[in-house]
C-alpha cells in the first residue's frame, strides 16, 4: 500500500537509538526512551498560504530529522511503525548523515 500525506504533513520512520551506553552498559527496552531522530519517508505537497498559493515544504523524502518528544501521531502501515507529523513539528535537518533503514 502506498501512503501519501496531505498539506504539510510528513510520514517519519523512527531511527533506532544503541542499545548499549558509551561505558558498554546495555539499556533493556524497557527502559529505552523513544528516539526523536527520524528518516523521512514521504511528505504532501505543502501547505497554502493566505492567498491560496502553494508553498512547497523544506523537508523531502530520504531527510534524517529530529523532532519533538510528543510531536506526531504514531500510526501503523503495513505492519511498519511509523509517525504523521507537521512539518512544523521538525525541529531541523541533520546534515551529513546517511539514512540508514531498519532491517525489516
Amino acid at each position: 500500500m502506498k501512503f501519501r500525506p496531505l498539506h504539510d504533513r510528513v510520514v517519519v520512520r523512527r531511527v533506532e537509538s544503541e542499545a548499549r551506553t558509551a561505558g558498554g552498559i546495555i539499556i533493556p527496552d524497557t527502559a529505552k526512551e523513544k528516539p526523536q531522530e527520524g528518516e523521512i519517508i514521504a511528505v504532501g505537497p505543502g501547505a497554502r498560504d493566505e492567498s491560496g498559493k502553494l508553498v512547497p515544504l523544506d523537508v523531502k523524502a530520504g531527510d534524517r530529522i529530529l523532532f519533538g518528544k510528543w510531536s506526531g501521531t504514531e500510526v501503523k502501515i503495513d505492519g511498519e511503525d511509523l509517525l504523521i507529523m507537521k512539518e512544523s513539528d521538525v525541529m531541523g535537518v541533520i546534515e551529513g548523515k546517511v539514512a540508514s533503514r531498519k532491517a525489516a
